[in-house]
């Protein structure tokens, strides 16, 4: 996603949430959207897949405080509504200066439009902190990316919790250059357009900011002659396999957090998060409603008409099971205590 498009979004009416809303309230809007749109509910319906990304994709910024800072300062300076500086994207600014979303951002990718916020807005956002060094801006410690996985459970898997074998892939240190990007036997040099700090100032009529530099893309340094293997990058894709403890009760589309188990970060910066979206296939016995347990138990008329006493399955034996007369097709019992066990509470079945 190009960060024009990033700004543009308005993640909180994607989740039908106010801009000042609780992260217990960005979560729980987002947990019934994500039941009500999951492809597995929806068959077939691509516009109920394109919303549940819709979905997804907001609560992956809005659920994580610094991502969600990040975003809300973002469009507050850049945003469609016109935040601080009182300018719209592509429009004018009160003292008549024209602010185009499309010299910004394409000047600050090279004109791809895919620039990273922390590099372009990185200045802005800590001038009132005192901390305006573009070397810890543009060279410093980098958070690595988020990563996404699914794992897919059997039913008692999920109900009783397992530890599965996951396959990862991102981007680490190559090998062969170690990370540096040079061919074996050579080394970047520094960027002689930005003097090794990796931002250059920019103007743009009344505003003057700090953008990535071009030449060296932001990382201060140059490379005259690059790693084969890894074209310069100094990163390769690899793919790490790791056991994870998926706890007992998850539920089918829910999402587990793993600090620091995604990206390698870069310039000794932390490791982003992994996330697991939990599968769970289908019972041929028994289905789930929450922690409810539901089975459907077949009796005979007589059986209804006069009464019996019924052995029913259970995720940990038998129970009996005592059907009054004159019970109707469809009925329902509960037995308590039988269903999957959660954190405060077993459920029923």
């Amino acid at each position: 996603m190009s960060t024009r498009d990033y700004i543009e979004k308005d993640y909180y009416a994607s989740l039908g949430v106010a801009k000042d809303a609780s992260a217990a309230d960005i979560k729980k809007a987002y947990r019934a959207l994500a039941r009500e749109l999951h492809p597995d509910k929806n068959p077939g319906n691509a516009a109920a897949e394109s919303r549940f990304k819709e979905v997804s994709e907001a609560y992956d910024v809005l659920a994580e405080d610094t991502r969600r800072r990040e975003y809300d300062e973002a469009r507050s300076l850049f945003g469609a509504g016109g935040g601080r500086g009182g300018f719209r994207p592509g429009g004018s600014t009160a003292g008549g200066t024209r602010f185009d979303f499309d010299d910004l951002f394409g000047a600050a990718s090279g004109g791809t439009q895919s620039g990273n916020l922390n590099d372009l807005f990185g200045t802005a956002f800590r001038s009132g902190s005192g901390s305006r060094t573009g070397r810890s801006a543009g060279t410093g410690p980098r958070r690595g990316g988020d990563l996404e996985t699914d794992a897919t459970l059997g039913f008692d898997e999920a109900v009783r919790g397992v530890t599965t074998q996951l396959r990862v892939s991102s981007p680490g240190a190559c090998a062969t250059c170690r990370g540096s990007g040079a061919r074996p036997g050579s080394s970047p040099r520094t960027c002689p357009a930005c003097a090794g700090v990796g931002l250059v100032n920019r103007n743009q009529g009344a505003f003057a900011f700090s953008e990535p530099c071009r030449d060296c893309r932001g990382t201060g340094q140059v490379i005259d002659d690059p790693c084969p293997d890894c074209g310069g990058t100094g990163s390769t894709n690899q793919t790490r396999a790791m056991a994870v403890r998926i706890p007992a009760g998850v539920k089918d589309g829910q999402r587990i957090r793993l600090p620091g188990k995604g990206s390698p970060g870069t310039q000794g910066g932390p490791a982003g998060d992994l996330f697991v979206v939990v599968r769970v296939r289908a019972d041929t016995l028994f289905g789930r409603s929450g922690d409810d347990l539901t089975l459907c138990c077949p009796v005979t008329y007589a059986e209804a008409a006069l009464g019996a006493t019924l052995t029913v399955p259970t995720l940990d034996g038998t129970v009996r099971l005592k059907v009054p007369a004159g019970t109707s097709s469809g009925q329902t019992f509960r037995v308590r205590g039988r269903g999957v066990p959660a954190k405060a509470r077993t459920g029923d079945l």
